[in-house]
C-alpha cells in the first residue's frame, strides 16, 4: 500500500493546529460545569439515595422492631442487628415488645441500593438526601444505632429539622 506524499502545508500541521485552537477558544465562552460546593448546592435527582436514617413514630418512639428483614434483604450484608425485649417502664422508648438493642450499618460495604428501605414493614429505615461524610479511619464508617437514629421531634426540634433537611 502506497502513501500519498504530504504537501508542505500538511507537513507543518498548520491546519490541524488551527482547528485545535478553535475548539479550545470555543470552550472559553461556554457555561462552566463546575459547581463551587460550599456556596452552591447541586440539585439531587428525586431518586437519590444517601445516608440511612432510623425513623421514629409520632410519639418519638423507635419504629424498628428488630425483625431482621432489612439485614436479610441487604445484598452486601452491610446491616447487623441484635434484638432485645422491652423492659417494663420502657414503653415510651420502644414501639413494640422487641427492639433493636444493637443496629449497625457498615457504610464501606453498603451499595445504597435501597432494598433495606423496601423490606422494612414498619417504615423504620429510609435513605435520606445526605452525603456520607469523609473520614480517615475504617471504624468511623460503621454507623451505630445512635448515629442512625433520627432525633426526637419533640425534645430536639432543631436537630430533627437538620436531619430531615428542613433547615
Amino acid at each position: 500500500m502506497e502513501r500519498k506524499k504530504m504537501t508542505f502545508l500538511e507537513s507543518i500541521y498548520l491546519w490541524n493546529i488551527l482547528k485545535g485552537m478553535m475548539i479550545t477558544f470555543s470552550h472559553i465562552f461556554k457555561k462552566q460545569p463546575t459547581i463551587h460546593y460550599p456556596e452552591q448546592k447541586r440539585p439531587f435527582s428525586p431518586v437519590f439515595r444517601g445516608l440511612h436514617v432510623l425513623n421514629r413514630d409520632e410519639e418519638g418512639r423507635e419504629r424498628c422492631t428488630a425483625c431482621g428483614l432489612c439485614a436479610v434483604a441487604c445484598p452486601a450484608e452491610a446491616i447487623t442487628m441484635e434484638a432485645a425485649e422491652r423492659l417494663p417502664g420502657e414503653e415510651n422508648l420502644y414501639r413494640e415488645e422487641k427492639y433493636a438493642a444493637r443496629y449497625e450499618i457498615n457504610m464501606l460495604r453498603c451499595i445504597f441500593c435501597g432494598l433495606c428501605e423496601e423490606a422494612c414493614p414498619k417504615d423504620a429505615i429510609y435513605l435520606s438526601e445526605t452525603f456520607a461524610p469523609a473520614s480517615f479511619t475504617r471504624e468511623s464508617f460503621i454507623y451505630g444505632k445512635k448515629d442512625l437514629l433520627i432525633p426526637d421531634a419533640k425534645t430536639q426540634p432543631l436537630e430533627f429539622a437538620e436531619a430531615k433537611g428542613i433547615e
